[in-house]
Parts: C-alpha cells; sequence; structure tokens
C-alpha cells in the first residue's frame, strides 16, 4: 500500500507539477515518508500537504520538500547545510541521493527522533546531526555545496550567502509569516545571483539569522 501512495505521489504531486529531476524523483519514491510522521497522522503521509510533527514544526509538503532538493541540484559527495532537521525527511533524502549532511536542530527532541529513523535507515554515516541556532550556519564546517533552509526567514540570512563555496546554492523561504517567497541564491566568481521560485509556506525561522525566539506568533 504505502509503496502504491508513494509512486502516486512522485507522479501527481511532483512529476506532473514540474519536478524533473530523476534522480531526486527515484530516491522520493524509494524512502518511507510515512517512517518520519507521527503515529496519528501517518494516514496522511503521502498526502499533498505538510503535517505536523510536535514542537510547532511541521514536515513538509512532498512537493516543496522535492523542489528545495532539486534546486540545489544534489549529487554524491556534495556537502549540504541542512537548518532545521524536523522529522529529518529532508536530511534522510539527500543522504539518499548521497550528499554528506550536516543538519541543525533547535529542540533537542526533534534532533533525537530524526536521528533514530535516520539509522534506522541506514543512513547515519552520511548525516552529521547538531543541536543548536542553525540560523547563523555552520561557520566552522563552511564551505558548503549547498544550503537548504526549511524554514521562512523574514530575509535571507546574512551569515549564510558567505557560507557557500563558489557554484554553491542556498534555497530558503523569505517574507512574510504568512507567506513567503521560495528564493534561491547561487555564488558565483562575481558575486551572489538571486532567483525567486514562488510563493511557499513554512513555519518561521528562529534564532539569530531569523525572527527571536518568543517573537514568532
Amino acid at each position: 500500500m504505502a509503496e502504491r501512495l508513494r509512486a502516486e505521489m512522485v507522479q501527481r504531486q511532483l512529476r506532473d507539477r514540474g519536478v524533473a529531476d530523476a534522480r531526486v524523483l527515484d530516491a522520493i519514491g524509494r524512502l518511507p515518508r510515512e517512517l518520519f510522521v507521527p503515529a496519528e497522522h501517518r494516514a496522511a503521509s503521502y498526502s499533498d500537504e505538510a503535517l505536523p510533527i510536535g514542537g510547532g514544526q511541521t514536515i513538509s509538503q512532498p512537493y516543496m520538500v522535492a523542489r528545495m532538493t532539486e534546486l540545489i541540484e544534489p549529487a554524491a559527495g556534495k556537502r549540504v547545510l541542512e537548518i532545521g532537521t524536523g522529522s529529518g525527511y529532508q536530511a534522510a533524502l539527500l543522504a539518499t541521493l548521497g550528499c554528506v549532511v550536516l543538519s541543525v536542530e533547535r529542540q533537542p527532541d526533534l534532533a533525537e527522533t530524526a536521528r533514530r529513523r535516520i539509522e534506522a535507515l541506514g543512513l547515519a554515516a552520511r548525516v552529521t546531526l547538531a543541536v543548536g541556532d542553525g540560523s547563523a550556519g555552520w561557520p566552522s564546517q563552511a564551505p558548503f555545496d549547498g544550503i537548504v533552509v526549511t524554514a521562512g526567514a523574514p530575509a535571507i540570512p546574512p551569515a549564510l550567502p558567505d557560507q557557500l563555496g563558489i557554484g554553491g546554492r542556498l534555497v530558503v523561504p523569505v517574507g512574510r509569516r504568512e507567506l513567503q517567497e521560495l528564493v534561491l541564491v547561487v555564488r558565483r566568481e562575481s558575486g551572489f545571483e538571486r532567483v525567486d521560485c514562488g510563493p511557499c509556506v513554512f513555519v518561521p525561522l528562529v534564532g539569530e539569522g531569523g525572527y527571536r525566539a518568543g517573537h514568532v506568533l
């Protein structure tokens, strides 16, 4: 049943909407999303929506995960920083694609649950998880080939573009709390290129490079 629902999701929600990277589609088609969803919402694992995972956080809509992943052009061996581990699904997808993933989560309980899920799938060797404020990036581990921010920020977090290597790609939702624009930033030899990639809605990014803790609602 899960395999059929996953295949339908890939076709109807991803491929039919323009997600074209065959490797991303294949990886999502193999990754059991239901393992990243709390039991009370598991029946909706392959629905076209974000789902709550506790702590005021969500596992993103499948299309948005696929689109963000496609935009950073993942490949085996690329080093990717994820800001906001959440359920662990995005990190697991990047690891399935062969990326070396460093992921930062503010909430220890979410980080621990994500770690167990990633270990159970045999992906732990490619994923390093840390607890803390990821909104300022991870300067000591820079440069990165890709940075994925899984929460909405009021502006591009200022520390992040400089943590990209040349050719590196940052994807971040930017805008109001109620509605953001998915923004791609590419680091070139000559500077930074910005591309707006369409509207989206994410939970707020909290921390130094986002909203202040206690002031996100």
